[in-house]
């Protein structure tokens, strides 16, 4: 049996452990069991570039190394297999190619019994693609992905791995980076954290660090030390997120009274929870919108803090800005223990299935709240957070009171 491993997309928390539990699960099967790695997801695939994994040599304990490192140690790439044009421009193939015919001919020559890509809504919808494919040549090659995205943001999967530790990993960096407002009165900070058309990510970390304050605090209280402590200084004044429209008719006034009264504002926000304003601005002044394979617009050069303290400076009374991204901090920490155990369970079921020859995307279906070898056809990207649950109906009421 041949077994190869991609990772795609973004980093993530999740991808490096997820390769030591599937490898883990691989080395106790009976038989020969072979595994490679494609190196930089896809584009490693259509070019053939591949590192083989030994397990002769390797015990129980020999794994636990990968679960202390974040991020992929056989990298990433975005590459869509059904963009014929980027995939040309990027070398990867020939112009009579076509790219899904050229990875799973790859495959084939490879020997590939077992495919576990590894990445978010689109790595698993072109896993979708490659797998279509495959069945549509009457090829026997299973594909299993492991979901992995840190937004959480694809359908119907309930957790994605490594969103639970990019949470937790944002709240740190903000503990750290609000005790920088007291070096100006009207101070204004902005954490920028990543997420596209969903805020469940800058809603999780706003929680996640209001946890790790209400501990701090609690222990202040009852020491009854630094009686000049003005714990407002440390609230999350704002957090602006895709899913809830802001009318700054109203929200410049309250703003203005808490920078007025407290001395600074600390704002949360998603990176794409101005998208549309801000593509709109750039595309009335004709510049040019940067798009990925997958027709995506480019975050980098969106650049939402900035553009957000600009608005905001404009309105009301600002002397000083500080404008800090979590985003690659967060993405690529070594998992947390409570993500980890949730990596080791979605994987050891991956495993299980991939075994099976069921392919599909290895998760814990939103539907059912069970594991779930889902279809890669049900698999969709952008999945809203849910401003309903009660834990964001918490949050939401303290920031905005």
């Amino acid at each position: 049996m041949k077994i190869a491993f991609l990772t795609s997309g973004g980093n993530a928390p999740c991808l490096s452990a997820a390769i030591g539990r599937l490898l883990y699960n691989y080395n106790h099967l009976d038989g020969n069991v072979e595994i490679i790695a494609y190196t930089n997801g896809f584009s490693g695939l259509l070019r053939g570039d591949s590192i083989e994994i030994s397990l002769s040599d390797l015990n129980d304990d020999s794994f636990n190394i990968y679960y202390e490192y974040g991020g992929s140690p056989i990298g990433n790439s975005r590459v869509k297999l059904t963009n014929k044009d980027d995939c040309v421009n990027k070398k990867l193939i020939k112009n009579n190619q076509d790219p899904l015919d050229v990875a799973a001919t790859q495959l084939i020559k490879d020997k590939i019994d077992i495919l576990h890509p590894i990445g978010g809504d689109d790595t698993n919808t072109t896993a979708r693609d490659l797998s279509n494919f495959i069945n549509s040549k009457g090829l026997d090659i299973t594909i299993v992905g492991i979901p992995k995205t840190i937004d959480n943001d694809i359908f119907p999967v309930k957790r994605s791995l490594g969103a639970d530790t990019a949470a937790d990993a944002g709240s740190i960096y903000f503990e750290n980076i609000v005790n920088e407002n007291n070096m100006s009165d009207f101070h204004l900070i902005i954490h920028e954290i990543m997420g596209r058309n969903s805020g469940w990510l800058a809603a999780r970390t706003a929680d996640l660090y209001y946890k790790r304050l209400d501990s701090k605090e609690n222990q202040l209280i009852n020491s009854k030390a630094m009686s000049f402590y003005n714990s407002r200084r440390l609230d999350i004044h704002a957090l602006y997120i895709p899913e809830k429209k802001i009318d700054f008719n109203i929200e410049i006034p309250r703003l203005e009274k808490i920078i007025k009264n407290v001395g600074c504002l600390n704002i949360f926000v998603s990176e794409g929870a101005f998208l549309k304003e801000i593509s709109s601005e750039l595309e009335a002044k004709d510049n040019t919108i940067d798009r990925d394979a997958f027709g995506h617009i480019k975050l980098d050069s969106i650049d939402t803090g900035r553009w957000l303290s600009k608005f905001l400076s404009k309105r009301m009374r600002v002397d000083k800005t500080l404008i800090q991204k979590s985003g690659y901090f967060s993405r690529s920490s070594a998992p947390n223990k409570h993500d980890l155990n949730y990596i080791f369970r979605i994987c050891d079921f991956g495993f299980k299935e991939a075994i099976k020859g069921r392919s599909g995307l290895a998760a814990e279906d939103q539907r059912t709240n069970q594991l779930s070898c889902i279809d890669f056809n049900e698999i969709k990207g952008n999945k809203d957070l849910d401003t309903k649950s009660d834990w964001f109906r918490v949050l939401n009421n303290r920031i905005f009171r």
